[in-house]
């Protein structure tokens, strides 16, 4: 973890999933990572994994018959930067099949690394204009309280989302 991951991992630095001639219009996925204090986390890497627009992984093991997007791995990274900040254009995701069978509501799976965590901080990104949100069984088995801390809410454009992380404390 440590600095490392601004030596000799910058080439895996992905911010853009979204290739040439992909016809589902990208989304922004964008935030900031804080501390407990409030103050901004600059040395973090965030990583994400999804699923395409149809609801299938670039993977191997996604056997199901639903469409690959030529071009789009659904795997991003990036540092944070000066301020804590990220962002990430990509598309959002299908319906992907839940563990106990019936499907997961659209949603990012995302991976924190950063100085002084030395385990990695794994958590996901839905979205509030999903009305599948109600019936997740993954969101469902987190506090309702807590839940909205998992929502990105409306970014400034109709395919933007705003969706901070605050490692410990309120919110």
């Amino acid at each position: 973890v440590g600095p490392y991951l601004h030596i000799g991992l910058t080439w895996l630095n992905t911010v853009n999933l979204v290739g040439a001639g992909i016809a589902a219009p990208p989304i922004t996925i964008a935030g900031r990572i804080t501390d407990g204090d409030g103050v901004p986390v600059t040395d973090a890497l965030i990583e994400i994994w999804q699923a395409n627009e149809h609801g299938r992984y670039a993977h191997p093991e996604d056997r199901r018959d639903l469409p690959l997007t030529p071009g789009f791995t659904g795997f991003g990274r990036m540092p944070t930067d000066a301020e804590g900040h990220y962002a990430f254009t990509t598309l959002k995701p299908g319906r992907v099949p839940a563990p106990q069978g019936g499907l997961q509501a659209p949603h990012v799976n995302v991976t924190v690394l950063m100085r002084g965590m030395l385990r990695h901080l794994y958590s996901r990104i839905y979205f509030h204009d999903e009305a599948a949100n109600a019936d997740d069984p993954v969101l469902l088995t987190v506090p309702a309280a807590r839940r909205a801390t998992l929502v990105a809410a409306r970014g400034d454009h109709p395919y933007a989302y705003a969706w901070d992380i605050v490692l410990q404390g309120e919110g």
